[in-house]
């Protein structure tokens, strides 16, 4: 129903945004990282809506790459929207179609849902099957439609931050095991919080 939705971001929460569009209607989306935003930055968000029986939700992406990935990995069996955000969170597109192309089933199962079977099925499922996203690398089109000249400033203190970062690796499902080993290792790292996200989700891939 919606390709994107364009707004001031009036709330930034471990797992999801609230983005207000210009008719006063506040849209809460869940994207991949959270902290790619901030509050009163003002945003080009594209969405995928999900109908569930009752339940009706907005899932966000900074670009038609990342959407385009979202929808592919939601076609594989036992791959849901959570599962599929964890992925995009944690995989660059061209490492996550190498792995699937080279049969790497280890790289897939680090994610936080992806057991064996279900990373063997989505080797299966998309092997050969993702040509459009091949060529592309970390980061490319992340811009597209976003204003991010001021998503990267200290909101909190250091501590905040990687608190923030480990309430967002809950979010997207990692276990507690994880994410209390890579709070040990990110300790006394300063940093804003997105990139705090980044390299743990860094560890947590390379483990």
């Amino acid at each position: 129903m919606y390709e994107y939705l364009r707004g001031v971001i009036t709330q930034v929460w471990p797992g999801y945004i609230v983005l207000e569009s210009k008719d006063g209607i506040g849209y809460k989306i869940f994207p991949a990282n959270p902290y790619h935003y901030t509050v009163d930055q003002e945003a080009q968000v594209f969405v995928e809506q999900i109908v569930r029986e009752t339940e009706l939700t907005l899932y966000g992406f900074a670009s038609m790459t990342e959407k385009g990935l979202f929808n592919k990995l939601l076609n594989v069996s036992g791959i849901g929207p959570k599962s599929a955000l964890a992925i995009l969170a944690g995989a660059d597109p061209a490492s996550l179609v190498a792995a699937i192309d080279q049969d790497e089933v280890g790289y897939l199962t680090q994610f936080p849902g992806v057991g064996k079977k279900t990373a063997q099925q989505i080797i299966l499922d998309l092997k050969g099957k993702m040509a459009d996203f091949a060529n592309l690398a970390q980061g490319q089109e992340l811009s597209l439609g976003l204003d991010l000249s001021d998503s990267n400033r200290l909101v909190a203190g250091d501590s905040q931050n990687l608190a923030d970062a480990m309430a967002a690796l809950e979010a997207l499902g990692y276990a507690q095991k994880d994410i209390k080993k890579v709070k040990k290792a990110l300790a006394g790292e300063k940093g804003k919080t997105e990139e705090l996200i980044s390299k743990a989700l860094a560890l947590l891939v390379s483990a």
